[in-house]
């Protein structure tokens, strides 16, 4: 069952152009070099400097081993460092964590 990983933050205004591009970076690096789907959500309405990422992961098991792999790699803590440190409001991260509902589940509940 999918797990995705939603989180929000709010990026330093100051710092607009470095971040969009840091953050394509982190998108590419995590999508080539690990098993799962990284994606970069801009707003359209809402708060403007709030951006999001949205992982998607085979489910919970695959997301620790995915994270391990992450936190081992030098190369993508320093992405995730250089962006998180340079770009991000501090406090403005907020994390959440959703599954995809199984179908059978589903399915017995129509019957």
């Amino acid at each position: 069952m999918a797990v995705y990983v939603y989180q929000t933050f709010e990026i330093k205004q100051e710092k607009f152009k470095d971040a969009i591009e840091n953050l394509q970076e982190l998108k590419k690096y995590r999508n080539d070099n690990y098993d799962h789907t990284v994606e970069v959500l801009l707003p359209i309405t809402g708060h403007d400097y709030t951006y999001a990422l949205l992982a998607t992961y085979e489910g919970m098991a695959e997301m620790e081993i995915q994270n391990r792999k992450m936190y081992d790699d030098d190369e993508y803590l320093k992405l995730v460092g250089d962006f998180f440190l340079e770009h991000v409001v501090q406090g403005t991260m907020y994390t959440q964590m959703y599954r995809g509902i199984n179908k059978q589940i589903a399915n017995k509940h129509d019957k």
